[in-house]
């Protein structure tokens, strides 16, 4: 019995960084694993990506007859909402549990971003969840999910990106606002002393205290 974390774009580094990132959460003694949606683009970063994959992820999450629950890793958050009105089994979206995780780690967060046109769609998100309040502010690197695997520039953008969410909108915790970036997540923490959230870890540890407390969000709980 295995939790899934979907991937719903088509890049298999971006997969691979998602597995070494949840890696340490092995310790919970829960199978996890990590796929890619070879349907999806290379990388979602448009509300035309988004509406793409969200019916492929939904039959990929429920062709997997082993699932002990699902965790959509893009922080749009794509097909969350369908997947729960078609399981009783905990599904997770990585940009709700980052968000969620980054109450009980401070009182104002701040987002990365990947592109400027992505900073609407989670303005749109917070608001929705009523945390406009907690949000610091949301800066994009003006860098493609692809480009993503080019170090040396990711990580300029995100440290400078990241001191400017803490120095200027006096950000407390930080949120990596794409499943791209999960590698990268120690090392923006050692740069700027904040506590930093890489939203695929927070929605694996999420789902699995679920697995483990057999909680779910619909009152059919499949679990004894």
């Amino acid at each position: 019995m295995t939790l899934y974390v979907i991937n719903p774009n088509s890049s298999q580094n971006v997969t691979e960084g998602l597995s070494d990132a949840i890696a340490p959460l092995g310790a919970f003694g829960h199978p996890v694993e990590c796929l890619t949606l070879p349907e999806g683009p290379p990388g979602i970063e448009t509300q035309t990506h988004i509406d793409q994959v969200i019916a492929p992820t939904l039959r990929l999450a429920l062709s997997l007859k082993d699932a002990t629950g699902y965790v959509i890793a893009c922080f749009s958050d794509p097909g969350v909402k369908e997947l729960r009105q078609a399981t009783t089994l905990p599904v997770l979206g990585i940009r709700e549990a980052a968000m969620s995780y980054a109450l009980t780690l401070g009182q104002r967060f701040g987002v990365v971003a990947i592109r400027p046109a992505s900073i609407p769609r989670h303005l749109k998100a917070i608001d929705a969840a009523g945390l406009t309040s907690r949000l610091a502010g949301d800066r994009a690197l003006d860098l493609g999910v692809t480009e993503l695997a080019d170090e040396d520039r990711t990580l300029t953008r995100l440290l400078q990106t990241a001191c400017d969410l803490r120095d200027k909108d006096k950000a407390d915790v930080l949120i990596l606002g794409c499943a791209g970036m999960a590698h990268y997540r120690t090392r923006v923490e050692a740069a700027t002393g904040l506590p930093t959230i890489d939203p695929t870890q927070a929605a694996v540890a999420i789902a699995l205290g679920r697995i483990l407390l057999a909680q779910s969000h619909s009152p059919k709980v499949p679990h004894a």
